[in-house]
């Protein structure tokens, strides 16, 4: 079931149900295994009290508040971030807007009146690194000191590491993503990098050439490498398919396509056009090209799709969380 979304403004108070939870605060970006060890940390403290589980998040990303001329590559945005941590078991999740008013909100102020005031806490946790208030004024141990003042407690947890010994985050998978490499950056994330958006119409020439795709739009600062992968898509009504798909300009069948993600579902016949469909990229097969002609293009599909087919059969789920996203 996905996780309740509570969008709180100047004034509103959560809900009494979820008042005297756990919090978990962060970014949360790409929910990524070293995200899930603070998350974890939360859920565990819950289950300890008897009481909710909450994330408290804020949209958009401060960097995308600070920095809008620089656009991010946001690896999870708002819903898909959700629902992943819906499946993680949060009862939650807190999107607090992130505007010039809470910008300017001194660290005490954000004590009082978000963590006290509006979601009335019994436990906060975060990593380390987590900084807040204008200014980045409030640290780990102003946080810890003002739980004692207001009343909550605190937990800290450590950066995660990878088997490598090098901290994860948000910046590394985006690095690995837009190398190509999605099996590396799912063994940061602890589940296949997925993207979601709505089908929708094409000029159908994939149809015509006995490959019809479902194309799908993703927002301008995707920074995936273009190229053809393996994937695993997942319609509206949660069924799956293995699919191989593009994502790129197309070069031989256009002068300057807009990049889109085209994925031709394998065994599959049927009209999917405007369901809001998941793509979760397991390996890519090779980058993208131009060919000299659509015979040579229909050639290395049939190729692509042979690959794909053989990659996917042997694929199994990383956590938990990949096997409920993409199994």
């Amino acid at each position: 079931m996905p996780a309740l979304i509570e969008r709180i403004g100047a004034e509103e108070k959560i809900g009494e149900a979820l008042r005297g939870g756990v919090v978990a605060i962060g970014n949360f970006d790409g929910v990524h295994r070293g995200h899930q060890a603070v998350l974890m940390r939360a859920l565990q403290e819950a289950a300890r009290r008897g009481v909710a589980a909450l994330a408290l998040t804020f949209e958009p990303h401060p960097r995308s508040y600070f920095r809008p001329q620089e656009p991010l590559f946001i690896l999870t945005p708002p819903p898909l971030k959700a629902r992943l941590l819906a499946e993680l078991g949060f009862d939650a999740v807190v999107e607090h807007p992130f505007t010039g008013d809470f910008a300017e909100l001194s660290a005490e102020a954000f004590v009082t009146t978000i963590l006290e005031e509006r979601l009335g806490i019994s436990h906060a946790v975060t990593g380390v690194d987590f900084h807040f208030g204008k200014n980045r004024q409030g640290g780990p141990a102003f946080l810890m000191a003002a739980g004692e003042r207001h009343g909550f407690g605190v937990a800290l947890v450590d950066a995660f590491r990878d088997e490598g010994g090098e901290v994860i985050s948000s910046s590394r998978i985006r690095v690995l993503l837009s190398d190509g490499d999605a099996a590396g950056a799912a063994a940061l994330l602890g589940y296949r990098y997925t993207v979601e958006a709505d089908v929708i119409g094409g000029e159908r020439l994939g149809r015509t050439l006995g490959f019809p795709t479902a194309n799908m739009r993703l927002p301008a600062a995707t920074a995936i490498r273009h190229g053809i992968y393996a994937v695993r898509f997942r319609r509206a009504d949660g069924t799956l398919h293995d699919a191989v798909a593009s994502f790129g300009r197309r070069p031989t069948v256009t002068e300057d396509g807009t990049p889109l993600l085209e994925s031709f579902l394998l065994d599959f016949s049927g009209d999917i056009y405007g369901e809001r469909c998941a793509v979760s990229f397991v390996g890519l097969l090779r980058g993208e090209e131009k060919f000299d002609g659509l015979d040579a293009l229909v050639a290395q599909m049939q190729r692509d799709a042979a690959e794909a087919r053989a990659l996917l059969a042997g694929v199994g789920p990383l956590s938990a969380l990949d096997a409920a996203v993409m199994f």
